[in-house]
């Protein structure tokens, strides 16, 4: 057997180990892009108030984004595969967004915040005001969310609602109770995730401008939403609803938390189908909810609430307040306003606010700024 000097095995490696660096530091021709290990942030909220999209689809042939605070705008694509768009000056507000991916909708997959939908798409941008909006986060003492799954005996299965009892809660005594209903396409949790009704509450009351209440918020469809239009789905609901909330949901609520019970210490408002039931209770069951709020509502049939049409003296004896809103561009004004006019052609008294805006959550917010201060007064 022969032998090899070992200076010449180990001139050998070394010549190995050089050239197989220096292989290895050579970039293949057909390597993807290296992509930057800085964490992906979208929506990013600029100093100077714009606002950054990012979406990464190498693939894709256009993306933009769509949303409530303007004109959809066209990402542009970097060598990696990266989307990228800024929108100059949003203004404060909370926003729902999309983004448009070859004519496909999609939610911002760099986002938490989705707003709560039973069929969910959109995501959530929320611009603070300075100084603080009512629905912006403020440094000042804050209610609690609860959440109670239930078993329904009116429709006999399980049910969820959503309960804000305001800060020091445990010193006020019993509190009035305001019931707070959502719109066709939401759920229970989206006045909180997307409304901010908490935040809302907890900035009026610091403010003294309402009292402590504890808000409600139940699931507002009663019935599932099925193949049938709303003009028959809606009452039927409506009549659900009313039922679930004597039979399960004000036991509930009032076996749990100290409440007051009496008529006079209860309140219900809603937007859209929520002001569809919230119009329904104030013609039928005014004796057990004497304030309402009716935010850019689908007005009931009169044939479902004829009854209370019909007694213009009792509604008006029970009812404290009867508040309806609807803004001047709402697809729903029209029929806002002719439910109006039935009203005061049947002597119910009500306050009838147009205001500008559309069939959407920055109006819907307001609206419950606007409203809540005037309860249990």
């Amino acid at each position: 057997m022969t032998s090899t000097p070992v200076g010449l095995v180990a001139a050998v490696l070394c010549v190995w180990a050089t050239s197989a660096v220096a292989q290895s530091a050579r970039p293949a021709t057909n390597a993807p892009p290296r992509r930057s290990n800085a964490p992906l942030v979208s929506p990013e909220l600029l100093s100077e108030g714009g606002v950054t999209f990012r979406f990464r689809a190498s693939k894709a042939t256009e993306v933009k984004v769509a949303g409530q605070f303007g004109a959809e705008t066209a990402l542009s694509k970097d060598d990696q595969g990266l989307w990228t768009a800024t929108i100059p000056n949003v203004a404060p507000g909370i926003y729902e967004y999309r983004f448009l991916v070859d004519g496909l909708s999609v939610i911002d997959p760099q986002n938490s915040m989705v707003k709560p939908q039973r069929w969910p798409g959109v995501s959530i941008l929320h611009v603070p005001a300075n100084p603080p909006a009512p629905w912006d986060l403020q440094d000042i003492p804050h209610g609690t969310i609860h959440e109670h799954t239930y078993r329904s005996q009116a429709l006999d299965r399980w049910r969820r609602v959503v309960v804000y009892t305001p800060p020091g809660v445990a010193k006020l005594g019993r509190l009035p109770v305001l019931y707070l209903s959502h719109g066709y396409s939401d759920n229970e949790a989206t006045w909180v995730v997307h409304g901010k009704a908490h935040w809302i509450l907890d900035a009026l009351i610091a403010q003294k401008k309402a009292v402590p209440m504890i808000v409600v918020m139940p699931d507002g469809h009663a019935i599932p939403p099925g193949a049938s239009g709303f003009e028959d789905y809606g009452p039927a609901n409506s009549a659900a609803l009313a039922k679930e909330l004597l039979m399960d949901v004000l036991p509930l609520v009032e076996s749990q938390y100290r409440v007051a019970t009496q008529p006079k210490s209860r309140a219900f408002a809603g937007l859209s189908m929520g002001g569809h039931h919230a119009l329904t209770l104030a013609l039928n069951h005014h004796d057990t909810f004497q304030w309402i709020g009716a935010f850019s509502s689908a007005p009931p049939p009169t044939n479902t609430v004829a009854a209370g049409l019909a007694k213009a003296t009792e509604v008006n004896r029970h009812l404290r307040l009867f508040w309806v809103a609807c803004g001047t561009k709402d697809f729903l004004y029209q029929r806002n306003g002719e439910f109006h006019s039935l009203l005061t052609e049947r002597g119910i008294r009500h306050d009838y606010i147009e205001t500008e805006g559309d069939h959407s959550w920055p109006v819907w917010r307001r609206y419950l700024v606007e409203f809540t201060p005037k309860l249990f007064r």
